[in-house]
C-alpha cells in the first residue's frame, strides 16, 4: 500500500486568521478522510506568520515562513523539494505573501519541483498591473486552480486569460457540527430574545453599522431582539487604526439608545463554540458595504449551520442564497433591512424556511465532502504523471520577442537629451539628463539604424550626439548631470559615464549614418582619448575597451589606439591576478553591477589582439559569473542590496536591467569570438530575464508602454520605466536579433 504524501502552505491555528482556519479544515478532511482515497494520506503544513509574530503550532507544521523573509521562502521550497511529497496545496491570499501584492510566493513556486494546486480566497474585479501579474502568474504554475464562486471562474478567464480546463469549482467547506436551536439558545440564556449575529473578523468594510441603523424599527415592533457582534477587530486594522471602529459602532449604539439590544463579544472563539452561536441565533447577517467579496467563510459557516442568513448581495452571497436559500439588501440600505428583518421575524414558518433549505445545502458542503473533492483532483494530478516543475531549458524562438518600437525612448527625449528617470511611463523632469543614458541611447538608435533603418532612431540619434558634445570639457573628460533647465550638476562625471560614451562613439565612428555623424563623433573621441589610459575604474577602463575596439574595427592599422588598448586590457588582468583563487574568478572580492562588461570588454580585446592570456581571462571569468548566475536555468542578476562578497551571501535584490544587457552582450561576443551556439543559447536566457525567466517569474517588459520597468526590488517589480532600463532591453532586442541573424548563416 502505498502512501500519498501532501505540503500544505497558509496560515495556519493558533494565528487568528480566516485561511488559517481553512488550511487546518482542508489538512484535517484530507489526511483524516477514510473515503476520499484508496491510499493513506500523510501531510504537513508550512504556516506563513506575520510581523515577526511566533505561534505554537502543532506538531504537523514542520516549517514556518516569514512573510517579509525572501529567504524563508527559498529554504521552504528546498525544504518541500527534499521531503519525499507528492504535491503542494496552496492557499492564496494577497495579504498573507510578502513583498508588492505577495509577490515573494513566487520565488517559492517557480523552485517547486512538485506540482501544486492552489486555493484562491481573492480574484479581483479590477486588479493593479501588479496584483494581476501575480494572481496570472501563480495561475499559469499551477497545475489546478480551485475557486469557490461561479463568478470566480469568469473573472479568471476573462480578466487573468486563464485556461478553463485548469479551473475547479469547489465551495468553501464547513464544519460537520451540528446544535440544537433551542438547546444552544437555552445554554446562553436567550431563550426570551430574537438573536440578529454577525460574527468574522471587525474592520469598516464589515458594514455593521447597517444592521444597528436599522435596528429602532425593528425593535419597536419586537422588542425582544438582540444584535450579537462576535468577533475581535482584524489585526491589520487593530495595527494600523487600533479600536477605532469599534468605538464608532459602540458610540452609535449609545447614541441610538440600543445598548441594552446590542452586545459586542470581542473574542476569537473555537468553530465548536461559533456553531453553538450560529445554532441558537434566529437571523444571521452580514451587511459587507461592497460587492467585491468572492468568497466569504463566515457566510458559508452560516449556511452550513442552517442560519437564516440576510445579506447585502455582495458576490459570493448573490450565489450561495440563491433559490430561497437566504434573503438580500441593498448596500448601506438600513431601512431595507428593518423590513426584511420584521417580515421574517413577524412570518416564523418563512424564517423556518429559509433555515431548512440553507441546512440541507449545508449538507453538501461539509468539510469531510470537500476533502474528498480535494483528494479527487489530486489523484487526477498524480495520476496523469506530472513532469517535473524545474526550469525548462530555454528555447531559442525568435517570435517570442514582441515588436520593436521606440515609442517610450521618444516620450522620454525632448531636444535636449533623453530624461534619465521616469515615474512609471510618464518623464520625471525633475531627475534631469545624464551623460551615462544619452551616450546609451546613441548607441541603441545607431545600432536601431544599422539593423532595422528604422526613420526614428536616425531622428533621434543628432539629439543625443548633440548632448555628448555639449557635455564634454575642454580636456576631454565630460560633464554627467544637466538639470531640465540645462544647468550643470557637475564639473566631471563618473568614469563609468566617460567609458560608456567612448563605447557609443567607438560604435558611431565605425557605423556612421552620414559623414557629418562620422566627424563628430570622431572629434569628440579623439579630444576625450588622452584621458583613456588614466581611469582607475575597471568599469569605466571596461566601457572604454569596447569603445576602442569598436573604433579599431574600421580602423585597424591605428598601432597608438592598439596600444592603448592592449595597456588597458592587462590592467584588468593584472586586477584579475590579484583577486582571483581557486573558488573565486573574477577581477575584485566582489561581484558588484554590470558583470558582464569586465569579460565582454576582454572578448573585444581578445578578438583584436589575439593575445592567449587576455582570452584566457575573458573565458574564465566568463564561466565563473556563468555559474553563479545561470545555475538554475534562468539568468538571476546579483542584487545590488548588498552585492556578492566573497565567502558571503549574495544579495537577490534589486536586480537591474543593465545586469541583464552586459550578460547578453558578452555572450554574443563570445559566440562571435568562438563560433559556439552554447552560447547564443546562455544570450537568449538572459534576454528572457526581461519576459519574465526570472527569480520572480514577472515580466519587467511593459507590453502598453514598451517600456522596461526598472528592475527587481524586495517587494516586487519597480514599476518605473526610465531610460537605462528601457535602453538596456532594446539594446538586448538589438542584439538578440542579430544574434539569430548570424546564427542562420551559420546554419
Amino acid at each position: 500500500m502505498s502512501v500519498m504524501k501532501l505540503a500544505y502552505i497558509g496560515t495556519y491555528p493558533p494565528r487568528e486568521c480566516g485561511i488559517g482556519a481553512f488550511t487546518r479544515n482542508l489538512f484535517d478532511s484530507m489526511v483524516n478522510n477514510d473515503e476520499g482515497s484508496k491510499d493513506p494520506i500523510e501531510g504537513f503544513v508550512v504556516a506563513m506568520n506575520d510581523h515577526e509574530q511566533t505561534y505554537n503550532y502543532p506538531e504537523e507544521v514542520k516549517l514556518t515562513i516569514r512573510q517579509e523573509h525572501q529567504r524563508d521562502y527559498l529554504s521552504a521550497v528546498k525544504f518541500i523539494n527534499l521531503s519525499g511529497v507528492d504535491l503542494c496545496i496552496l492557499e492564496h491570499e494577497f495579504g498573507i505573501f510578502g513583498g508588492q501584492n505577495g509577490i515573494h510566493i513566487l520565488s517559492l513556486l517557480h523552485r517547486l519541483e512538485i506540482p501544486f494546486i492552489v486555493t484562491l480566497h481573492t480574484i479581483l474585479k479590477t486588479p493593479s498591473y501588479n496584483e494581476k501579474a501575480v494572481l496570472a502568474e501563480i495561475c499559469k504554475l499551477a497545475n489546478k486552480i480551485v475557486v469557490m464562486s461561479h463568478i470566480g471562474i469568469e473573472f479568471l478567464t476573462t480578466i487573468y486569460n486563464v485556461d478553463k480546463k485548469k479551473i475547479v469549482y469547489i465551495e468553501h467547506g464547513v464544519p460537520d457540527i451540528q446544535f440544537d436551536h433551542f438547546q444552544s439558545k437555552k445554554e446562553f440564556n436567550l431563550e426570551n430574545k430574537k438573536v440578529l449575529l454577525t460574527f468574522g473578523f471587525i474592520g469598516r468594510n464589515k458594514g455593521i453599522e447597517t444592521v444597528i441603523n436599522a435596528l429602532p424599527k425593528v425593535i419597536e415592533k419586537h422588542p425582544e431582539v438582540l444584535y450579537m457582534i462576535l468577533g475581535k477587530t482584524h489585526p491589520n486594522v487593530l495595527r494600523y487604526s487600533g479600536e477605532e471602529y469599534r468605538n464608532y459602532l459602540q458610540h452609535l449604539v449609545k447614541r441610538l439608545k440600543l445598548n441594552n439590544h446590542v452586545i459586542f463579544l470581542n473574542e476569537y472563539i473555537s468553530q465548536k463554540e461559533l456553531f453553538k452561536y450560529l445554532s441558537a441565533s434566529d437571523i444571521y447577517v452580514t451587511p459587507y458595504l461592497n460587492e467585491t467579496q468572492i468568497t466569504s467563510g463566515t457566510l458559508s459557516y452560516a449556511v452550513g449551520a442552517g442560519s437564516a442568513v440576510v445579506s447585502t448581495p455582495y458576490w459570493h452571497a448573490t450565489e450561495l442564497l440563491a433559490d430561497g436559500r437566504g434573503r438580500l439588501f441593498n448596500f448601506n440600505d438600513s431601512e431595507g433591512l428593518s423590513n426584511i428583518l420584521m417580515e421574517l421575524l413577524d412570518k416564523p414558518d418563512e424564517l423556518k424556511m429559509l433555515r431548512k433549505k440553507a441546512y440541507n445545502y449545508g449538507r453538501k458542503i461539509t468539510w469531510p465532502k470537500t476533502g474528498q473533492k480535494y483528494i479527487a483532483i489530486v489523484n487526477k494530478i498524480l495520476a496523469g504523471k506530472p513532469v517535473s516543475f524545474t526550469k525548462k531549458e530555454t528555447v531559442l524562438d525568435p517570435l517570442i520577442l514582441p515588436p520593436f518600437s521606440l515609442s517610450h525612448i521618444k516620450r522620454l527625449t525632448d531636444d535636449t537629451g533623453i530624461i534619465q528617470h521616469a515615474n512609471f511611463g510618464i518623464p520625471n523632469l525633475k531627475e534631469g539628463y545624464c551623460l551615462d543614458d544619452n551616450a546609451r541611447a546613441l548607441l541603441m538608435v545607431l545600432m536601431a539604424y544599422r539593423q532595422k533603418k528604422d526613420s526614428l532612431a536616425l531622428d533621434l540619434s543628432p539629439i543625443y550626439l548633440s548632448y555628448i558634445n555639449y557635455m564634454q570639457n575642454k580636456d576631454g573628460t565630460f560633464r554627467n548631470f544637466l538639470s531640465f533647465n540645462r544647468n550643470f550638476l557637475d564639473e566631471v562625471g563618473s568614469e563609468d559615464s566617460f567609458g560608456r560614451t567612448i563605447w557609443a562613439l567607438g560604435y558611431l565612428i565605425g557605423n556612421a549614418p552620414n559623414d557629418a555623424y562620422y566627424q563628430t563623433g570622431r572629434s569628440i573621441f579623439f579630444n576625450a582619448s588622452p584621458n583613456f589610459e588614466k581611469l582607475q575604474s575597471i568599469r569605466g577602463i571596461a566601457n572604454t575597451m569596447v569603445g576602442i575596439s569598436y573604433y579599431l574595427g574600421s580602423n585597424s592599422s591605428d598601432d597608438s589606439m592598439i596600444e592603448k588598448l592592449r595597456n588597458l586590457s592587462y590592467k584588468l588582468v593584472k586586477h584579475y591576478e590579484e583577486n582571483n583563487s581557486p573558488d573565486w574568478k573574477w577581477f575584485e572580492p566582489l561581484l558588484a553591477y554590470d558583470n558582464g562588461m569586465l569579460p565582454l570588454a576582454l572578448l573585444h580585446s581578445a578578438d583584436l589582439l589575439r593575445d592567449s592570456k587576455i582570452t584566457e581571462t575573458a573565458l574564465e571569468t566568463m564561466n565563473f559569473l556563468s555559474e553563479i548566475t545561470l545555475k538554475d536555468g534562468y539568468f538571476s542578476a546579483i542584487g545590488n542590496e548588498k552585492w556578492y562578497k566573497k565567502g558571503g551571501a549574495r544579495s537577490m535584490f534589486a536586480q537591474q536591467p543593465v545586469d541583464a544587457l552586459a550578460m547578453v552582450l558578452m555572450y554574443d561576443q563570445a559566440f562571435h569570438l568562438t563560433k559556439d551556439k552554447e552560447y547564443l543559447t546562455k544570450l537568449f536566457t538572459c534576454f528572457m530575464w526581461f519576459l519574465g525567466e526570472n527569480d520572480l517569474g514577472m515580466n519587467l517588459f511593459d507590453f502598453e508602454t514598451k517600456g522596461c520597468c526598472d528592475g527587481f526590488e524586495s517587494y516586487g517589480v519597480n514599476r518605473n520605466q526610465g531610460a537605462e532600463s528601457s535602453i538596456a532591453y532594446l539594446i538586448s532586442h538589438l542584439t538578440v536579433l542579430k544574434a539569430f541573424e548570424e546564427l542562420e548563416k551559420i546554419n
